[in-house]
C-alpha cells in the first residue's frame, strides 16, 4: 500500500492535534515534527512515535522521503515556509490564514500553483457533518434559490492578551472561518461587506485596535444577502448555528451538544450547554479535512479547499476591517 510521508511544522495545539490524527491513518507516516521550542514537544512526540524531532523546519524540507508538510506554525511564518516547501517539492497543508498580508498570501499561493504543488488550507468547518448537509441541500435545490444566510459564530471565552496582540484582529483570526463558510454554503462570491463592531467584553481589544463583538452584512454576486454575528464570549459555550432561507424553504442547523437529553419539569426545560470549544465541536471535521488532503495526493486529485479559497476569505476579512474603520460598505472586486 502506498503511503504519504508527512512532516509537521509547528508543535502547538493545532500541530499536535493534526499529528495525532494523522498517526491513526493507515496510509500516512508522520516522520518528523519541528518547533522552535522543541524541548517542550520532545516527550509528546516520542510518545506518539514520531521519528525525527527538530527545531529547524529546513530539515523537514530537505528530507527527500517527505512528500508533504503541514504548516501549523505562527501565522507570520506561513508565507516563507509555504514558498520554501513548494520549492522543495512538497505538497502543503497550511493552517488559515495564509498570512496577515494579502500581498504575501497571493505570492505564496502563486508559487505553489506555479510549481504544481497541492495546497490545501485549513478551513475545517467545511468538513463538519452539519455544514456538509446544508451545502448538499443548496446544491440539490432542496430549498430553492438561496435568498438569506444567517451565521452565528461565538466563542465561549476571549483569548489571552498575548494572543490578541498577535492574532491579526477578529476578522482575520475568527470571522475568516465564517467568510469561508458563507462562500461555501451559498456557492457564490461576496461582492460587498459592511461591518459594525465594538469592544463590549474587554477593553484589551481596543488596546490592539480590535473589537470583540461584530455584526457583518454581506451581499453575494447571486443577489443573496448574508448576516454574520460574532462574539468573543458566549458564556454558555461554543455557539455555531446557520440558517439559509431559499425560494422553496429553509434549512438550519443548531449547535452540537454532548447529548440531546432534555429534562422537562414544572419549573422549566433543561439540557446540556453546547460543546465548549472548537476542538470538541469540530473533532471529526479536523480528521476529515486531513483524510481528503491525503486522498488528493494519493489519487492525484484536486484538494477540496485550495489557495483560491484562502485568498477569497482573506479578501473579505481585509474588506471587513476597512468597513469597520471607515464606517461604510466596502465593495469587493470579482476574482481574477
Amino acid at each position: 500500500m502506498k503511503k504519504v510521508t508527512i512532516g509537521v511544522i509547528g508543535a502547538g495545539r493545532i500541530g499536535r492535534l493534526h499529528a495525532e490524527n494523522l498517526k491513526t491513518f493507515h496510509n500516512v507516516v508522520v516522520k518528523s515534527i519541528s518547533d522552535i521550542f522543541v524541548t517542550k514537544a520532545w516527550n509528546w512526540a516520542r510518545d506518539i512515535g514520531i521519528e525525527m524531532i527538530t527545531d529547524d523546519y529546513q530539515q523537514i524540507l530537505d528530507d527527500p522521503e517527505i512528500d508533504a508538510v503541514l504548516i501549523c506554525s505562527p501565522t507570520d511564518t506561513h508565507p516563507q515556509i509555504l514558498i520554501e516547501a513548494a520549492e522543495a517539492g512538497k505538497h502543503i497543508f497550511c493552517e488559515k490564514p495564509v498570512s496577515f498580508s494579502l500581498t504575501e498570501s497571493q505570492q505564496a499561493v502563486r508559487k505553489a500553483v506555479e510549481l504544481g504543488r497541492k495546497l490545501q488550507v485549513g478551513f475545517n468547518r467545511r468538513f463538519d457533518h452539519n455544514f456538509q448537509r446544508v451545502r448538499s441541500m443548496v446544491e440539490t435545490n432542496e430549498i430553492g434559490v438561496p435568498h438569506l444566510l444567517k451565521i452565528t459564530s461565538r466563542d465561549p471565552e476571549p483569548p489571552s492578551d498575548e494572543y490578541i496582540a498577535h492574532s491579526g484582529g477578529i476578522f482575520i483570526d475568527m470571522s475568516i472561518h465564517d467568510f469561508d463558510m458563507a462562500r461555501f454554503l451559498i456557492g457564490s462570491e461576496v461582492v460587498e461587506v459592511y461591518v459594525q463592531g465594538a469592544a463590549l467584553i474587554d477593553p484589551v481589544f481596543s488596546k490592539y485596535d480590535d473589537v470583540d463583538t461584530a455584526i457583518i452584512s454581506l451581499k453575494f454576486a447571486s443577489g443573496a444577502l448574508g448576516v454574520i454575528d460574532n462574539s468573543r464570549k458566549a458564556i454558555y459555550g461554543y455557539d455555531q448555528r446557520v440558517e439559509i432561507l431559499g425560494s422553496k424553504g429553509s434549512v438550519r442547523i443548531d449547535n452540537d451538544y454532548p447529548n440531546t437529553a432534555q429534562l422537562l419539569t414544572s419549573t422549566g426545560v433543561y439540557q446540556d450547554k453546547p460543546k465548549f470549544f472548537f476542538l470538541e465541536r469540530y473533532r471529526e471535521a479536523y480528521r476529515e479535512e486531513l483524510r481528503q488532503f491525503i486522498s488528493a495526493i494519493l489519487d492525484k486529485q484536486a484538494v477540496p479547499v485550495d489557495g483560491f479559497d484562502a485568498l477569497q476569505a482573506e479578501v473579505i476579512a481585509h474588506a471587513a476591517k476597512q468597513s469597520l474603520q471607515e464606517g461604510k460598505p466596502i465593495s469587493i472586486p470579482a476574482p481574477k
